[in-house]
């Protein structure tokens, strides 16, 4: 069955589960508000009233909340893949090699994406999540849980440390990426993938890789595809989550709120960190309020709904989209407005490029094609073997 690997026809999926896709298409406006912010460089983000409003909003919602959600998602689908090796006869041998090639292949995209666009990338933090962690796809639950909270821990104790560390020797202790400001293309290439470098295991090991262990035993009881079944444990998640994210998130989003420092920097970065931490709880929270979502609207997808689920099931080239379009309007050496821009302006360009990728996915989905890097991606993965895609 190799005759239609990586074909760009997307056959009709009558029983794909709509709670992943909605997940991942929805919290990819998350992701856009998040990196549309990541591109200004300006001295002065909250400058009005509404980039205060944009600040507060953000930062207890969506900040550190939107990849907590993705890599909880792909670690549930890493499930999906091995489950459909094992029906089509395959043993476990065969589904390491699938998805060791399928990380090789991701951290190969996120190498090309971080070196033109975006230095701190998720494609490649997931490929080197499957490279290194595929074998904890066997653990027993009790594994993966306790690896899981050994490393939110570590992340922790570490994140916490460095800050410390950091404001006494007079930095700030927050993400450095230099390669924004570079007027000259070359350069910031040659910056981006040293950036990317450091960042890429630095976001596996202290934001993804608990999730994405999270992830897959949530994807051994279905949840997300079963949500009617697991009401009561969504339900749940969905309120302490959410609640969790907002309390521990508020401070330091109030702090981010103000036009001028209103804390120290130790305090405000240790305020970041917390806020940082929350992420996973709030990405929790977001994938149950989601789910929850999908199973009232299972059977009555409207057009606004097919189309989100559209831009879910091609998130991968949506998400490629978005770095494009960013570095076309903020990039110095581009459309320049990332040193010009307010919390707003950026909020504004990531809706509006959100939107963009909705309306690209639906006329994918209506003409039955799948998203281009989703097409690369299953080249590379599925390329002579006898296992067909997962859908």
């Amino acid at each position: 069955m190799t005759h239609d690997v990586g074909s760009p026809r997307a056959a009709p999926s009558p029983t794909r589960s709509l709670a992943p896709d909605l997940a991942r298409g929805f919290m990819l406006l998350f992701i856009a508000l998040a990196n549309a912010q990541f591109f200004l460089v300006g001295p002065d983000l909250v400058r009005t009233v509404a980039d205060q409003a944009v600040a507060l909003v953000q930062s207890t919602l969506v900040n550190a909340r939107a990849i907590s959600l993705f890599a909880l998602v792909f670690g549930y689908g890493m499930v999906r893949i091995l489950e459909r090796v094992r029906a089509q006869g395959g043993s476990w041998v065969h589904a390491r090699v699938l998805l060791r090639r399928r990380g090789w292949s991701m951290v190969a995209i996120g190498f090309v994406h971080a070196a033109l666009f975006l230095p701190v990338d998720i494609v490649g933090t997931y490929g080197l999540a499957v490279l290194l962690f595929v074998g904890l796809l066997r653990a027993r639950d009790t594994t993966l849980l306790w690896t899981a909270g050994a490393f939110a821990a570590f992340s922790a104790v570490l994140s916490t440390t460095l800050v410390v560390l950091l404001n006494s020797g007079g930095e700030d202790g927050s993400i450095s990426a230099p390669s924004l400001s570079q007027e000259v293309f070359g350069l910031a290439v040659v910056e981006r993938v040293q950036e990317w470098l450091l960042y890429t295991p630095i976001t596996l090991l202290l934001v993804a890789l608990p999730m994405i262990l999270l992830g897959v035993w949530a994807g051994r009881r279905r949840v997300l595809e079963e949500p009617g079944r697991h009401r009561r444990l969504l339900v749940r998640t969905a309120v302490i989550g959410l609640g969790i994210a907002v309390a521990v998130g508020l401070p330091d989003a109030l702090a981010v709120a103000q036009p001028a420092p209103a804390v120290s920097p130790l305090t405000g970065s240790l305020l970041g960190v917390a806020h940082d931490l929350s992420g996973w709880a709030g990405g929790l929270g977001w994938a149950a309020v989601l789910a929850l979502v999908a199973w009232r609207l299972e059977d009555r997808r409207g057009p606004l709904v097919r189309a989100v689920a559209a831009v879910g099931e091609r998130s991968l080239t949506c998400y490629l989209a978005q770095s494009v379009v960013f570095t076309l309007v903020f990039a110095p050496y581009a459309g320049g407005l990332g040193a010009t821009l307010g919390l707003t302006g950026a909020a504004v360009v990531a809706v509006a490029t959100w939107a963009s990728t909705v309306v690209l996915a639906e006329v994918l989905r209506r003409t039955g094609h799948r998203g281009p890097a989703e097409v690369l991606l299953r080249r590379l993965t599925y390329a002579r073997t006898r296992h067909a895609p997962v859908p």
